[in-house]
């Protein structure tokens, strides 16, 4: 295919200039109509034959009116708006100032607060073990005096019945006898001392987060991570809705600003270079994506900023949403990470890893065959979901993970293959932090969303899921050719987008641009909501 000329290789007229870029040396005398632009007697001829022409001396007072009218314009409206816009600056500037030295004052003071508090539950736990250990000890010492007493009781009796043997007659040896089958004296019971135990909490952020209060923030291209927000996007009929909603954190309700554009539109669309098996777009507007051997970072059009090679066969990806760098399990076994462009080994897994989540609070969940398990970035298993005996697997063969930026919670897409315990029926399933399953989403869909030419209403075919900064979930429905939106709790809200080509991976920016990967080899950037 032929590339068109690079725009930097095609030739502009500087400002001012007189004479025609193309023929050199002749002056412009001339306006094309057609290409808007000044032009020499000689461009008849050649690059603007048959355009309409027109001298320029003949164009010019239009010009300079347009002129003069943008000067007046300017000056009487623009130019006076902006300075009543610089100066209201002083104010927001002096009320930003106040508003987050408040914030962060008030911050402080709970922070101290819960100090406090924790310095006191300390002192208290502190003061009932020195209790407990100075009771232990008393009971420890009266145990022991006890055992001494007994044994210094053994040793006479012993004396006396050497006496009895040695010197005694027939009537002491009996009575000694007598003596030793009925003893007066029993060895001392060792006494039942008090027992404590303290077991540390591996992961309190989630409880920390709890304490210290919640937080709401709000602004352009800004994200609310308290785990305390929840939201939702639809009512009882499915529709966008700007009201008070029950989210999908267990009945916690909130009013959110989240809602649905009347139609998605497409903000950009572009074939890759190469094939693309994954895609995690980062932070700041580019996008990882993944082939067979090779990582490549892409920009918000496609160009190449970035590629990183490996030796072996790529799983699958995943950005750290903490971190902001970006992990890889491979068909080694391998768990790596990209540091500073280059791939560090982590962990590996025992089994197969088929696809790869990084969670908020620095946790690497792995999918493989019959189980999701939980590590940290050093490889110590969490939790897991292997089911235990002949038990059907909550999870049989993963095809994509994905975490709740809201609740925490994990959605898996499982293919439920039948030689990995499955029924065959590809579904979504969604589980709390602690992988305990909370509904799974079968595809049901209602029937006012009746098929596409496109998708011709085939089998529900889930093949990547991401939630947005809502907690709502994005599923792109493989071979129906489509990317569905469900709310947090499971309930469907409408279909994002439809496309020609089969629906292969699904990744969201923080400004909640959805990109979709179509075919292996077309990106599209779909803005479907507004917050």
């Amino acid at each position: 295919m032929k590339m068109a000329s690079p725009i930097s290789q095609i030739p502009l007229r500087n400002k001012g200039q007189t004479t025609c870029i193309h023929h050199k040396g002749r002056k412009l005398e001339f306006y094309c109509e057609k290409c808007q632009e000044p032009v020499c007697p000689k461009c008849f001829s050649s690059i603007h034959k048959t355009h309409p022409v027109s001298d320029l001396s003949e164009i010019t007072p239009q010009k300079a009116l347009d002129i003069k009218n943008f000067i007046d314009r300017t000056e009487k409206n623009d130019l006076v708006q902006i300075g009543k816009y610089i100066n209201s600056t002083d104010t927001l500037l002096k009320d930003n100032t106040s508003t987050f030295e408040k914030l962060s004052q008030k911050l402080k003071l709970q922070t101290d607060k819960l100090k406090q508090e924790l310095d006191m539950l300390t002192e208290q736990t502190l003061s009932l073990y020195h209790k407990m250990e100075e009771d232990n000890t008393k009971l420890i010492n009266k145990y022991k005096q006890d055992l001494e007493m007994y044994e210094k009781q053994l040793k006479q009796q012993v004396q006396e019945c050497k006496a009895a043997l040695q010197r005694g007659s027939h009537i002491q040896i009996y009575d000694t006898y007598c003596e030793i089958q009925s003893p007066t004296h029993s060895l001392p019971v060792k006494p039942v001392l008090g027992t404590a135990n303290f077991t540390p909490n591996e992961n309190p952020q989630d409880h920390l987060k709890k304490a210290l209060g919640k937080v709401t923030t709000s602004g352009q291209g800004q994200t609310l991570t308290d785990q305390d927000r929840s939201v939702s996007t639809s009512d009882d009929q499915g529709q966008p809705s700007t009201q008070q909603q029950q989210s999908g954190a267990k009945g916690k309700k909130a009013v959110t600003t989240y809602k649905l554009l009347p139609q998605t539109k497409v903000v950009e669309e572009w074939d890759p270079p190469f094939i693309i098996g994954s895609i995690c777009p980062t932070t700041d507007g580019q996008v990882w994506t993944r082939d067979w051997y090779t990582l490549t970072l892409l920009d918000r059009n496609g160009k190449e900023i970035q590629k990183v090679k490996h030796n072996v066969g790529i799983s699958d990806i995943s950005l750290s949403p903490t971190t902001h760098t970006l992990w890889l399990c491979d068909h080694k076994n391998n768990i790596m990470e990209l540091v500073s462009g280059r791939l560090t080994h982590r962990f590996s897994t025992k089994e197969f890893p088929r696809c790869i989540c990084i969670t908020a609070s620095n946790h690497v969940i792995v999918g493989m065959t019959k189980h999701i398990s939980k590590f940290t970035t050093d490889g110590k298993m969490v939790c897991t979901t292997m089911a235990k005996g002949t038990g059907k697997p909550l999870v049989c063969t993963p095809n994509s993970i994905t975490e709740c930026p809201v609740t925490h919670n994990v959605a898996v897409t499982d293919f439920s293959s039948e030689s990995d315990g499955g029924d065959e029926n590809i579904h979504v399933v969604v589980m709390d932090t602690d992988f305990k399953e909370l509904f799974v989403y079968r595809g049901d869909i209602p029937s006012t969303y009746k098929p596409t030419p496109h998708t011709g209403g085939k089998p529900f075919n889930p093949w990547d899921v991401v939630y947005d900064s809502v907690g709502n979930l994005i599923i792109g429905d493989c071979i129906n050719h489509r990317v569905l939106l469900i709310s947090g709790g499971g309930e469907f809200l409408r279909v994002i987008h439809t496309d020609t080509d089969c629906t292969v991976a699904v990744g969201i920016d923080r400004e909640d641009v959805l990109w979709a990967l179509f075919g292996y080899n077309k990106v599209k950037l779909l803005q479907y909501s507004s917050v």
